[in-house]
């Protein structure tokens, strides 16, 4: 069974840097056909796709996020990381981290396939 759990801090101050781990178990990040997502969620907003890092360790970002955001992966650890820089307290939101099947999945996050729990992050000062 796969399942994911992101870690990180609840809170970051403004113009500081968000650290997310999502811990993957039950397959290998580097399982060939997945791709690994972080998706957000604002209050009273919806699902905001963030970027990915595909099973070969490809980056890929949205272009609204794509300056300050970093996603990268670790496969001796079997996890994916995300990175927010220059966070504004617009940034608070629930994170999730997720496994999309397939690269065309990717835009998709109702075709995802596995999910974490999600943490909220809240920008304060």
């Amino acid at each position: 069974q796969v399942q994911l759990q992101e870690s990180g801090p609840g809170l970051v101050k403004p113009s500081q840097t968000l650290a997310l781990t999502c811990n993957v178990s039950g397959t290998s990040v580097t399982t060939s056909a997945y791709y690994w997502n972080w998706i957000r969620q604002a209050p009273g907003k919806g699902l905001e796709w963030m970027g990915v890092v595909s099973f070969s360790g490809e980056p890929r970002y949205s272009p609204s996020l794509k300056n300050r955001t970093s996603i990268s992966w670790d496969t001796s650890k079997n996890q994916f990381t995300l990175q927010l820089r220059s966070v504004t307290p617009e940034d608070t939101a629930v994170y999730y981290c997720a496994r999309a099947p397939g690269y065309s999945s990717t835009y998709y996050p109702l075709r995802y396939d596995s999910w974490g729990q999600g943490t909220l992050v809240t920008v304060y000062s």
